[in-house]
């Protein structure tokens, strides 16, 4: 097999999908217990299920865009392992926390807004640090 390209975002692509579908099925769970079809009829439950899966929709593609592009830029490195395991942690956190369990909540919001901040940060960072290498004077030894 040839080398993985991009591996970090590939596996975390991986689990984001197969969380999302976690996210889905729970939803899932609730229409069919509460009978509703369409919408949230009025279930508070449902409505906190729709939008633990919704809240991870509207951040998952961010990081791994941010991973991606990171990744590109300065290769896999072991911080990009653990900032996307950490956001696949923090999401499964917040959707417990959307249940009822109020630290699981706020650790998943914390953790995601951290690991997002922190990628974009870097990411912002990685083109400035690129021009100002590619700016410094090089200094040659000439023998006379």
């Amino acid at each position: 097999m040839d080398a993985i390209i991009l591996p970090v975002t590939l596996a975390a692509a991986a689990a984001c999908a197969l969380l999302n579908a976690w996210l889905t099925y729970r939803v899932g769970q609730v229409r069919r217990a509460e009978k509703i079809l369409v919408g949230d009829g009025g279930s508070t439950r449902l409505t906190a299920r729709m939008r633990a899966q919704l809240n991870f929709v509207e951040h998952a593609p961010f990081v791994l865009i941010l991973l991606g592009l990171i990744e590109l830029a300065v290769g896999t490195e072991t911080w990009l392992w653990v900032a996307a395991a950490l956001f696949v942690a923090g999401r499964i956190l917040h959707a417990f926390g959307m249940d009822g369990w109020m630290p699981g909540r706020a650790i998943g919001i914390v953790v995601t807004l951290l690991v997002t901040v922190g990628l974009a940060g870097y990411a912002a960072a990685i083109p400035y640090l690129a021009f100002e290498e590619s700016q410094t004077i090089e200094l040659v030894d000439v023998a006379s």
